[in-house]
């Protein structure tokens, strides 16, 4: 049994797909096996992910019909064996130390996550480059071969993992600002097998990291927050969120938003669901609503309006805390009673 099982999904990935996976063989840490889900893939994805487990036996590929990144998540954890699980998204790729790093912090502080971030500059950097029609395909990011020290990082650990996850921006001048684990991403942290083998991500929406991270969260994990940029996270220019209708897109929102406040109202205390409540729902209440104006179909809209109106039923618009989303509410509500 391996100490750490990552999970790649794949699908239309070849361009970006060795990248990938060579970061994750040159890791400095060896006790791994990385499940590739072939998700129905018509591209040569499947094959190159075979070419690296005949060479490599740590690497697995499991196939299958096209589900979605969900289903393809859902896919690897049936096969994942390691006590730790990592995602990493198949058009992106790892720092070289990313699971030593991980690995040594959860055993010193007997962690259920260990948190880190993605490289800030990267992303951007190939954002103008790509802007600019300047190549982006081998670029390589400046931290790449940054060598840390393990025990000189410096590292928060908290059994309060509300009092640093959030979905709020935040002034730069805030002292705790480095340490906040900040947005859904699933992407970021390392899990406890155990802490996340029975939390399923839904199947068929877009930002399903958003429900499935609030379900986490709610099982009070001990977390170990080390502010590294360990994740270089690729703009895929054709991706499907970029490509997605702005109809689908809400109804994902509201669909993972739906699923979050019931799963709060059943099992969430009440510092949960107020922490949650301020740092969480009502970011994704708001970026849900912001997609109407994109939506122009009387069908599109009557879709919409359906949207919130099951979320008005479960009483996900109740306990606005800023003013911004009383106002935001009064919007909502507005929508729901046109005819």
């Amino acid at each position: 049994m391996p100490s750490i099982s990552i999970i790649i999904p794949m699908y239309n990935v070849e361009k970006y797909l060795r990248r990938c996976l060579d970061s994750v063989k040159n890791q400095t840490f060896t006790d791994w096996q990385a499940i590739c889900v072939n998700d129905g893939s018509p591209d040569n994805s499947g094959e190159i992910a075979r070419e690296y487990a005949k060479a490599d036996k740590r690497f697995i590929v499991v196939d299958k019909e096209n589900g979605g990144l969900s289903d393809a998540r859902n896919a690897g954890l049936r096969y994942a064996t390691g006590d730790y699980i990592m995602y990493l998204d198949s058009d992106d790729f790892i720092h070289p130390q990313t699971m030593e790093i991980a690995h040594y912090m959860a055993m010193r502080d007997d962690s259920d996550i260990v948190s880190f971030t993605y490289d800030r500059v990267y992303r951007p950097q190939l954002m103008v480059r790509h802007k600019l029609g300047l190549g982006t395909d081998n670029v390589i990011p400046h931290r790449f071969h940054k060598k840390y020290i393990l025990e000189k990082i410096k590292t928060r650990v908290t059994d309060d993992v509300y009092k640093y996850a959030t979905e709020r921006t935040h002034n730069k001048f805030n002292p705790n600002r480095k340490w906040l684990i900040k947005h859904c991403q699933v992407w970021k942290n390392m899990y406890k097998r155990e802490l996340i083998q029975d939390i399923p991500f839904i199947k068929g929406i877009l930002f399903e990291d958003f429900p499935w991270w609030s379900r986490v969260m709610l099982r009070n994990p001990r977390v170990t927050i080390a502010p590294l940029p360990l994740y270089f996270y690729i703009p895929n220019f054709g991706g499907i969120v970029l490509g997605a209708k702005q109809l689908r897109i809400m109804k994902s929102l509201c669909l993972g938003i739906y699923d979050a406040v019931l799963a709060y109202k059943e099992m969430a205390t009440d510092y949960q669901f107020e922490q949650w409540n301020k740092k969480f729902k009502w970011f994704f209440i708001k970026w849900a609503f912001r997609k109407l104006k994109y939506i122009k179909t009387d069908k599109d809209l009557i879709e919409a309006r359906k949207c919130f109106v099951e979320l008005n039923n479960i009483g996900a618009l109740e306990m606005p805390p800023y003013k911004w989303a009383k106002k935001l509410r009064e919007d909502i509500v507005g929508f729901i009673k046109e005819k």
